[in-house]
């Protein structure tokens, strides 16, 4: 994930430059796979058992959207 982030970061055309940004995480949360696609971050957790994909805008890296995974009842 930290290659993605810093990718896109350096290797931006008219960057201002590198930012600091912490990504706040569901406790216990396990990061299982990160990319890119488009202009969105795309992180798969497993939070507990359960799978959760988190997007991020590449070029500001806030939150753009969360997908929650679950069984039917």
């Amino acid at each position: 994930m930290l290659t993605a982030i810093g990718y896109r970061l350096f290797h931006e055309e008219g960057s201002p430059g590198a930012a600091d940004v912490t990504a706040v995480l569901p406790k216990g949360a396990k990061i299982m796979a990160a990319a890119v696609a488009g202009d969105r971050l795309v992180v798969t957790l497993d939070v507990g058992g359960m799978t959760e994909i988190h997007t991020f805008d590449a070029h500001t890296l806030k939150p753009a959207g969360r997908l929650r995974f679950s069984w039917e009842p």
